[in-house]
């Protein structure tokens, strides 16, 4: 093939390779398109031949992609599962379905547990929910709403405040006993501490306790929040909890709040969408539920205490 364009791409012999390179068979590739082992073998040697380049090295039992292939394959792979997408967005009723991303933590923490409801509340509307990654403007919304953590400053997007948390040191039981108890903000210095990001939120902190001038002599980072807290439950260090997106575990007693002293991000979740999309009846019924959620959880969140006699004995 001299010259590719649009108007003779071999869409079939793709489509084939396609489905072979991700299965790494022929004969499994044959099965989900509904033809012969030997009708795919064929299409695919055709477009070797079209490429002037091996996609494939066959072996007795099995085939693998050279360079070539694999990087044909991820193309192809991404495109077909667009293709696939906005297909399924054309065919579900857009007043229907809304899509929603948020992070690891909010959507662990606050979203799974509340999806039974929503769909109890609004059994008119599909909600997807999917990964988000950190948004910088409005090149990176790709669904939409969003809730993200910031300071409410995102290039060409509408964002709503939806939930201020504060930060305050969490502790197993175990490390506690282990380390023979914390009873001052200076004790932590002899704790393995556990930052996420950076370590702006535990200088505040100490910064609010007095003793900003602390340095801590074991450290490590952990870039989710919810493994810090798991690392954190099994004993590997303090970290700052998110509360009250981490009561649960101070319910329990998995972890204990050594100290009252609590302090306030400057970032916080907010809601986003484009400009004009909640003017939409779904997506605006969406953020109604989300705004109205968050109100009532942080009021009865605002009841919770967690005291200083939460301690391990």
């Amino acid at each position: 093939m001299d010259e590719i364009k649009r108007s003779n791409l071999p869409l079939s012999a793709l489509r084939t390779f396609e489905a072979a390179a991700r299965r790494l068979s022929f004969k499994d590739a044959a099965d989900e398109l509904c033809v012969s082992a030997t009708t795919v073998s064929n299409q695919i040697r055709r477009l070797e031949k079209e490429l002037n380049c091996q996609l494939f090295i066959r072996r007795t039992r099995a085939v693998d992609l050279t360079d070539e292939g694999r990087s044909l394959s991820i193309a192809l792979t991404r495109s077909f599962d667009d293709i696939t997408r906005e297909l399924e967005r054309m065919i579900t009723p857009r007043g229907q379905r809304v899509t929603l991303a948020v992070g690891p933590v909010f959507g662990a923490r606050w979203m799974i547990p509340r999806l039974a409801r929503f769909r109890a509340d609004n059994p008119d509307i599909d909600l997807k929910l999917v990964h988000g990654p950190r948004i910088a403007g409005r090149a990176q919304m790709t669904t939409d709403i969003a809730v993200d953590w910031g300071y409410g400053t995102w290039s060409g997007l509408e964002a709503t405040r939806l939930m201020d948390i504060q930060y305050c040191p969490v502790i197993s039981p175990a490390l506690w006993k282990k380390m023979g108890g914390l009873e001052d903000p200076r004790d932590l210095a002899r704790f393995p501490i556990i930052h996420q990001y950076e370590d702006d939120a535990w200088r505040a902190w100490l910064k609010q306790a007095g003793c900003g001038d602390l340095r801590f002599h074991d450290e490590s980072t952990i870039m989710d929040t919810n493994v810090v807290i798991q690392a954190v439950t099994e004993g590997l260090g303090v970290a700052l909890g998110q509360f009250p997106l981490h009561q649960p575990e101070i319910a329990s007693g998995q972890l204990v709040c050594p100290f009252e002293l609590e302090v306030s991000p400057q970032r916080s979740f907010y809601l986003l969408s484009r400009p004009g999309a909640r003017s939409q009846p779904e997506i605006a019924q969406v953020c109604s539920w989300l705004n109205a959620e968050a109100e009532d959880y942080l009021q009865k969140a605002g009841k919770i205490k967690r005291l200083p006699s939460q301690r391990p004995v």
